[in-house]
């Protein structure tokens, strides 16, 4: 008869060629192995049978029956198994099944010192069962190996021996595993986390101790000569400490060691090492979380990884030691190098010659710290730019995280959605998003030069601000003087755009100089060989990551689209600031000019400069004109006003923003120094003449009153109201309206400054629609009408609008816009609706002649919202039709 070596099936069919004689041996050794078998695994065990237990499986295996032998003997091993281990194991953890329900996060009222003991325990009974079953396993190998050797008379390997006992561990696991209690993984998980946090404390204070240590400046030998009396006391108590910290910990570590032998033992290896590696990843992120927290202007991954080799990888090296898992990672059992060979022992420092499963362990823990600190930065990333680049630390944490774990869209994802619910809003200001914008691009580009991830995360912001009106203006304004036109706001000079066009100017000095083919053609070959393929994150529509650059000022310009409505809005706002100058200062405003030459080129600014050359040309000519009038001229009249006050600001007009100016009448000596300045210009510019704006500017005013004296700077509309009062105290609303050339109602609104200073006060007249102002010439009466009093000076600020000296670029493009008005009003009459687009290619293709239409798709959404908002138009699904 041949039987295959470890396999479960036998040949029945030679039962059928035995005589009675051998069946009724087969029974009575069949008979006696049962009761044998019972009698050596049943009860607390006989071990006395043993001989008459090896005399019946050498009679059964007599007629080849082995695998019979093996079933029935696994059977009753598995069953005794069952009763005798599995369920007293299990019955010691019955007084905590109410623990079955909580979460392994949570803390459990259980007292530590009871649980283990009652581990302890259960381990050291169901060891000791499963040794004995061991013992009783090794006496059947024993007498399957002495039948053979009696048979064939030559000895065996061990491939019985060892399949017979990885088919019994195989046993003990299913059995464990089928009836385990909810409850145990629970406890055990609570049991390693608070002997690791126990662990963990005093670790963790001795890390710190060495950290003070480092940091302490003393010099060793220093130390040494300081206190030499005290010296060998001072030594016997840190020597002290010192074991009995070592002893602590190392009773902790043993205490660990044994349940997770225990557990190894019953093949719980997955779960032991799942409980303790959740335990110490707790540790760790409650860690990561104490030191990382809400500081932002530090760094914090090296005292992390610090502490990671100083307190959990110390832990485990003791363990793995304990353990016996000490193989070094640069010789295997296999002969086959490890793939971890390449790690240098110095990657666990104290350690020389550490384990693969220390390397591997390692590797687990700054991977979990890396991604741990990396979500709480980027949940935190708002706030981290907000800051920048005080709390640049935190981005350089951030982009060495990112590195470690490629991680990447997880950053655009969550910082997208933050920015729509923070920052994309209606209550944030136009000024807020560009200078957050400004310190993401600024930001981003630490973590990711190439500027593939800042292309997706600028994407809504660009979308967003493309919907603002002011968005052009608050840009220009960051261009000059880089508060966004916030004056409220901090004044980070971060935020400046100036920064980037002194940037601008470095680099292309610098790219003067060295102007090399030689050069280029190496940096080339550099390029080429650093060449790497972009992440999946990138657009494919955006280019190369090896031809995008990170250009701050080219992405603010994006927003707009076009930088010619950038240089039209600077214009106007270049303007609106000579004008209002009160000197001829204008080297900053130069400045800033020179720095834009070298972003939007030299042509696109040409009348920018020709607008500052006027102020310095009205410098000199302001100059000629005074040194030219006589001194008689000046003094002449008994009211006359002397030349030397008056400083002109001479514009080309023709270069210069559509100027807004109201008709007003000048005092008469105003007027005649006026005509006396333009008439000697003529003389010395022949033939170019001045025709003055007289609503603009400024005028510095000293009023003397019986009591006090006080001064004022106001725009002229306000000087003409006040300037009346000289020779008539007492003036009606109508006469003083015609006396200075402007509305009544214009009147009422300007003549309020004076009425709120207490200068002038107000009273119904005969006609109630005409109203009297009289100048209050003493503080009691100033007093008695609630006016303000002192002799400061003060610098009039009036509505905006109603105060600008140059039309706004809305007003500009309404204006030449209103051209196009009848012709969109004809195409919906007879189109019915259209779309923006298409209203924009029709005007582009039939309005040709003169004015052509050269306007942008912005521009034009923005002149349709107009007309939308006169409710000429209506806008429904992306449709403009006319309105009913």
């Amino acid at each position: 008869m041949e039987e295959q070596p470890n396999t479960p099936f036998f040949n029945l069919g030679i039962l059928d060629s035995l005589t009675q004689d051998s069946v009724n041996q087969i029974i009575e050794s069949y008979n006696g192995f049962c009761n044998t078998t019972q009698s050596l695994l049943s009860g607390a065990g006989d071990l006395s049978v043993g001989a008459d237990f090896v005399s019946h499986i050498h009679g059964l295996c007599k007629f080849g029956l082995e695998s019979l032998v093996r079933d029935h003997f696994f059977y009753v091993l598995e069953e005794t198994f069952e009763r005798n281990g599995a369920s007293r194991l299990w019955r010691h953890f019955d007084p905590y099944s109410y623990v079955a329900a909580s979460n392994k996060n949570d803390d459990l009222d259980i007292d530590e010192a009871e649980i283990q003991s009652v581990l302890y325990t259960a381990l050291e009974e169901i060891s000791s069962e499963k040794q004995y079953q061991e013992k009783c396993l090794l006496m059947l190998v024993h007498a399957f190996q002495s039948y053979k050797d009696q048979v064939s008379g030559e000895r065996h390997d061990l491939g019985e021996r060892n399949y017979l006992t990885s088919k019994y561990q195989w046993i003990v696991s299913s059995v464990l595993m089928a009836t385990l209690p909810r409850n145990f993984p629970v406890i055990l998980h609570w049991y390693f986390k608070r002997r690791l946090e126990e662990l963990s404390t005093i670790m963790d204070g001795e890390f710190q101790d060495d950290t003070s240590q480092n940091k302490d400046g003393m010099d060793l030998d220093e130390k040494g000569n300081v206190g030499k009396c005290n010296k060998a006391s001072a030594m016997d108590v840190d020597e002290s400490y010192n074991d009995n910290k070592f002893l602590e910990n190392n009773r902790i570590v043993k205490s660990i060691g044994k349940v997770v032998l225990g557990l190894r033992n019953l093949g719980f290896t997955s779960m032991a090492e799942d409980a303790y590696a959740s335990a110490i990843f707790l540790l760790l992120k409650a860690k990561v979380y104490s030191v990382a927290d809400d500081d932002f202007r530090s760094s914090v991954l090296q005292s992390i990884q610090s502490w990671i080799q100083a307190v959990p990888l110390q832990f485990l090296h003791a363990l793995l030691v304990y353990l016996g898992d000490t193989v070094s990672y640069k010789s295997t059992s296999s002969g086959i190098k490890s793939p971890l060979a390449s790690q240098p022992s110095s990657s666990c420092p104290g350690i020389d010659t550490p384990s693969e499963g220390l390397v591997r362990w390692k590797l687990r823990l700054e991977y979990f710290a890396y991604e741990t600190l990396q979500d709480l930065r980027i949940d935190k990333l708002f706030e981290i730019i907000v800051d920048y680049p005080e709390s640049s630390p935190a981005i350089e944490d951030l982009k060495l995280c990112l590195e470690y774990t490629g991680q990447h869209s997880k950053l655009v994802e969550s910082f997208i959605s933050a920015l729509r619910y923070r920052l994309l809003t209606a209550g944030a200001s136009t000024n807020d998003i560009l200078h957050q914008y400004v310190s993401t691009i600024k930001a981003l580009r630490t973590i990711d030069p190439a500027g593939v991830f800042l292309e997706a995360v600028g994407e809504p912001i660009r979308d967003y601000l493309r919907g603002r009106r002011d968005t052009i203006k608050c840009i220009v304004t960051m261009l000059t003087d880089g508060t966004g036109g916030n004056s409220s706001a901090s004044g980070n000079p971060g935020d400046s755009l100036l920064e980037e066009l002194n940037r601008d100017e470095e680099i292309q000095e610098d790219a003067g100089v060295d102007d090399d083919f030689n050069t280029d053609d190496r940096q080339a070959w550099i390029n080429a060989t650093r060449w790497q393929p972009d992440p999946v994150e990138a657009d494919p529509y955006k280019g190369s990551r090896n031809q995008r650059k990170v250009d701050i000022l080219g992405m603010i310009v994006g927003i707009i689209g076009s930088k010619d409505q950038l240089v039209h809005e600077y214009r106007t706002m270049l303007a609106e600031k000579l004008l209002n100058k009160l000197d001829y200062d204008i080297d900053s405003e130069i400045r800033t000019l020179e720095l834009l030459k070298i972003h939007f080129g030299e042509s696109s600014l040409q009348k920018c400069e020709i607008m500052l050359n006027d102020l310095i040309g009205s410098k000199r000519i302001n100059t000629n004109v005074k040194a030219t009038i006589s001194q008689s001229s000046q003094t002449s009249g008994e009211n006359a006003i002397s030349m030397d006050t008056i400083s002109a600001t001479i514009m080309s007009s023709n270069f210069w923003p559509p100027i807004q100016d109201e008709p007003l009448n000048l005092p008469e000596p105003v007027d005649q120094l006026l005509c006396d300045y333009a008439k000697r210009f003529s003389e010395i510019k022949t033939p170019r003449k001045l025709q003055w704006k007289k609503s603009l500017g400024t005028v510095k005013l000293e009023l003397q009153f019986e009591d006090r004296v006080m001064q004022f700077t106001v725009a002229p509309v306000h000087a003409s109201i006040i300037m009346q009062f000289q020779d008539q105290i007492s003036w009606t609303s109508k006469n003083l309206a015609a006396a200075i050339g402007i509305p009544v109602d214009v009147l009422i609104r300007r003549i309020n400054f004076w009425i709120s200073k207490g200068i002038i006060a107000e009273s119904p007249g005969a006609d109630p629609c005409d109203h009297v102002y009289t100048i209050l010439e003493n503080l009691a009466e100033t007093s008695k009408n609630g006016g303000s009093s002192g002799n400061t000076q003060e610098l009039l600020g009036g509505d905006e609008e109603e105060e600008r000296s140059v039309a706004s670029v809305e007003d500009q493009l309404r204006k030449e816009m209103n051209v196009y008005e009848k012709f969109i009003l004809g195409m919906l009459t007879n189109f019915g609706s259209m779309a923006l687009d298409r209203i924009h290619n029709t005007l582009k293709m039939f309005c040709i002649t003169d004015p052509t239409y050269d306007k942008s798709l912005q521009q034009l959404q923005s002149f349709l919202s107009g007309l939308v908002s006169e409710e000429k138009l209506e806008l429904r699904d992306g449709m403009y039709i006319l309105k009913r």
